[in-house]
């Protein structure tokens, strides 16, 4: 007899989850979405006043961590059940232009650090039978842009880990899905429309239709709620049968 579907509710209660980048953005959107469901929140981020800030507004608790410091992570020992690899960082430059050393940093905090996370994470939740991981990638994790040199290399890379992971886990209760956004109205999206206008060219009026959402059916920023709801179905039981998958959210650019 197959398992009922979980109505909505607390489905999350009990459950022990951690956001990375989780003080703002779409970070901190999947943290109210998943403490909104019961689950106890772990906001992880650099921004110490920031992630004490939501921790204590959703009942959480605040880990203050620089994730380049990846030593430490080496022999980190996680006891979660839901794990959310989302920071993240930008750099708008032509390959030729592109700094080594900012390429290396990008690809160690949205690739490297993910799967430190995730080695951490999977003994806990092998034991424990279940495990959601998911990794919050982006509509650049399947197609690519100019100028995006490391952040497109590295969340195709996180695509790939991710797929990884559920053939991996699938054995033991544990899922690992990707969701992938277009633009979401965050912070880091605001700062790369003058970085985008100074590479193209152009007015930073006409970033926004002319490039970021050039490509979309739908002339509009993903808003983080959005994808914090998207975070939150997959962590849930209703979603155990969800994993290797891609979600994206992107207003339909990679229908083309």
């Amino acid at each position: 007899m197959n398992d009922p579907v979980t109505p909505a509710g607390l489905e999350l209660g009990g459950r022990r989850a951690l956001v990375t980048g989780g003080a703002s953005g779409i970070g901190a959107a999947c943290v109210r979405a998943l403490a909104a469901q019961g689950a106890h929140v772990t906001v992880a981020d650099l921004d110490a006043a920031g992630a004490e800030a939501l921790a204590a507004e959703v009942g959480g608790t605040a880990w203050v961590v620089d994730l380049l410091d990846t030593a430490p992570l080496e022999s980190l020992a996680l006891d979660v059940d839901i794990l959310v690899n989302n920071a993240g960082i930008q750099r708008v430059s032509p390959l030729e232009e592109f700094p080594p050393a900012e390429f290396r940093r990008i690809v160690t905090l949205m690739l490297e650090v993910p799967f430190l996370l995730i080695r951490a994470a999977i003994p806990g939740m092998y034991a424990n039978g279940f495990g959601r991981i998911i990794n919050v990638s982006s509509v650049h994790g399947l197609r690519a842009s100019a100028y995006k040199g490391a952040y497109v290399a590295a969340k195709h890379g996180l695509e790939g880990l991710s797929k990884v992971a559920a053939l991996e886990g699938g054995a033991h209760g544990v899922t690992s899905n990707c969701v992938s956004p277009g633009y979401v109205r965050t912070p880091l999206v605001e700062k790369q429309i003058a970085a985008q206008a100074a590479a193209h060219g152009i007015a930073e009026a006409q970033v926004l239709e002319g490039i970021m959402l050039n490509e979309s059916a739908i002339k509009r920023l993903v808003e983080p709620a959005e994808v914090g709801a998207l975070v939150a179905f997959l962590a849930s039981p209703n979603a155990a049968m969800v994993t290797g998958s891609s979600y994206t959210m992107d207003g339909g650019w990679s229908a083309h």
